[in-house]
């Protein structure tokens, strides 16, 4: 990485910088709807790059190609899947949220059940986000971001002094965007990012199909489908990480929840300027996510062939594939378009811990609070968020392997009694407080003794027998294991039908007496997009294609 990487480097990180402070300047940053909603001005286009960035981050797109390196194309449902999940939220959940008018989910929650409600919700957001999402972002993009460009070798100091550097400049830069920029400024700089990333992320399979076809794509993409046919399988295993059957069970409600009621992302939306260009923002997203295994997937594949499948760690899979294919001019720009892919998801979710510390906490416990006072209190919550999830950051390194399956299962602790709230919420009138009350402490817990008591000891018993009858075979071991207890997602599956049957028989016992009032906004315009069916239909109809062709 010479210097004329590190300038351009530099340069793209200043444009991005500039372009978002011109377009906030007219914002007015201490009213709560211009600090916490950009002013209800987003278009369709900033939403769906917004989106897009959000939930895209370097440690993603290192992790999914790392796993597609050993398990093939299979790992693309986490993606593609995505894109139904979308469209269910655009043409379901989205009327019903932005007829209310609301900033946060915790608010939609309090106007149909109550006001502790909302508070164990926001909790439950905050916990998630600061203790695990935060520091994990910044450690793990800091670590793809240092391996990729080989920084320990190019400044001359320790691998652990890099990655404190790394997540330190993202953390400061980061806060700043969301803490003094507030959301306008972060979605700004998210599209023009995405637009960056979509552009580096495509160049790295371009470069390395001609590397393998001898410079014809077309050719390099013959040879790899032909010598690797078992990487193209897309039928999982029983102990492969996503095994075919959880499509059907927690696969759809842990993307439905991710999408259509995670704060961090449904917030860019509840930004639009209308109802309409809210839905025509998460459609656009759901079209780009379809493509989106072009950059996340295939280079991992790519990576397979051209390393003949020897590499010491899979997570290296696609840096060591940039550095061989990327030309030394082009660096500079992807590091920065990588920089901002981490920026990006570390600044939106603090700027979504600001919002909902402000509206849902602050405001519960100081009832008359001016709007410039709930917006202070916001972002002094998520200057001294940030601050602790830069000392958590680095000492993830010392954690046991597997930390990020750990996270995927733990977050679902919370995933599935939020989902099932939410569900029950819109299309229940009598469902009482209290039934939402217990899912939310009781389902945590029950999940969390799921798996990290019950399943933990069931695996083991299952291995001390096998080893009792002496089988050894490394492949037969891995599918006892894989058999020895449901796996999370279908865990998920089975809570979530608990969860919501139990709601339902409390609405049927202790009945709500007294029914909210359909309340819709005059702030926005609340008419669908006449053309939302048609797209939907046609994407989930691109999507199950892609299925029947593997």
């Amino acid at each position: 990485m010479g210097m004329s990487s590190i300038l351009s480097f530099v340069g793209f990180t200043l444009l991005v910088a500039i372009i978002a402070w011109w377009s906030t300047r007219s914002t007015n940053e201490k009213s709560a709807e211009g600090y916490f909603l950009g002013g209800r001005s987003l278009g369709a286009i900033t939403i769906a790059g917004s989106l897009l960035l959000t939930n895209l981050s370097a440690e993603q797109i290192v992790g999914l190609n790392g796993q597609a390196f050993t398990e093939g194309v299979l790992v693309m449902a986490w993606e593609t899947l995505a894109a139904i999940a979308m469209i269910l939220t655009a043409l379901v959940l989205l009327p019903k949220y932005m007829k209310s008018g609301i900033t946060t989910i915790p608010q939609f929650i309090e106007n149909r059940f109550d006001t502790q409600t909302k508070a164990i919700l926001s909790i439950l957001f905050l916990f998630a986000y600061g203790i695990v999402l935060l520091p994990t972002i910044l450690y793990s993009g800091s670590l793809a971001f240092s391996s990729m460009f080989d920084l320990p070798n190019l400044f001359g100091i320790s691998q652990n002094a890099t990655i404190w550097i790394c997540v330190w400049s993202i953390g400061v830069i980061g806060s700043i965007y969301a803490i003094f920029g507030g959301l306008k400024a972060v979605a700004v700089s998210d599209l023009i990012n995405a637009i960056g990333l979509l552009i580096g992320g495509f160049l790295i399979p371009y470069f390395g199909l001609k590397l393998i076809g001898d410079g014809s794509i077309g050719d390099g993409l013959n040879i790899l489908w032909d010598t690797n046919p078992e990487k193209f399988n897309i039928k999982g295993e029983v102990d492969a990480s996503i095994p075919f059957g959880t499509v059907f069970t927690g696969m759809i409600l842990a993307q439905m929840y991710y999408w259509g009621t995670n704060q961090s992302i449904l917030q860019r939306v509840f930004g639009a300027k209308s109802l309409a260009e809210g839905q025509k923002g998460v459609i656009l997203a759901a079209l780009v996510k379809f493509l989106i295994p072009i950059i996340v997937v295939l280079p991992g594949v790519i990576a397979w062939h051209v390393f003949k499948g020897d590499l010491a760690n899979a997570d290296l899979a696609y840096p060591e594939l940039v550095r061989k294919v990327l030309p030394p001019s082009l660096l500079g720009f992807f590091a920065a378009v990588l920089f901002g892919a981490v920026l990006s998801s570390f600044n939106s979710l603090l700027n979504s811990s600001a919002t909902l510390f402000g509206f849902d906490l602050y405001k519960f416990f100081s009832k008359n609070a001016a709007e410039e006072q709930t917006v202070k209190a916001g972002k002094r919550f998520g200057l001294g968020l940030a601050i602790i999830s830069l000392f958590i950051a680095p000492f993830i390194a010392s954690a046991p392997d597997g930390l990020f399956a750990y996270i995927q299962e733990s977050l679902g602790s919370l995933s599935v009694p939020i989902f099932a709230v939410i569900v029950v919420g819109i299309y229940t009138k009598k469902v009482p407080a209290l039934g939402a009350k217990l899912v939310l402490t009781v389902g945590v817990i029950m999940y969390l003794v799921s798996q990290f008591v019950i399943s933990p000891i069931m695996v083991d018993s299952a291995l001390a027998e096998a080893a009792a009858n002496g089988i050894t075979d490394s492949k037969a071991l891995s599918i006892i294991k894989a058999e020895a207890y449901p796996h999370f997602l279908h865990i998920m599956g089975i809570l979530f039908v608990i969860n919501v049957g139990f709601m339902l028989l409390m609405g049927k016992l202790k009945p709500k007496t007294t029914i909210m009032e359909e309340v819709v906004t005059k702030e926005i315009d609340t008419t669908p997009w006449k053309y939302g069916l048609l797209a939907g239909i046609i994407i989930t109809a691109m999507v199950l294609s892609t299925y029947f062709i593997f």
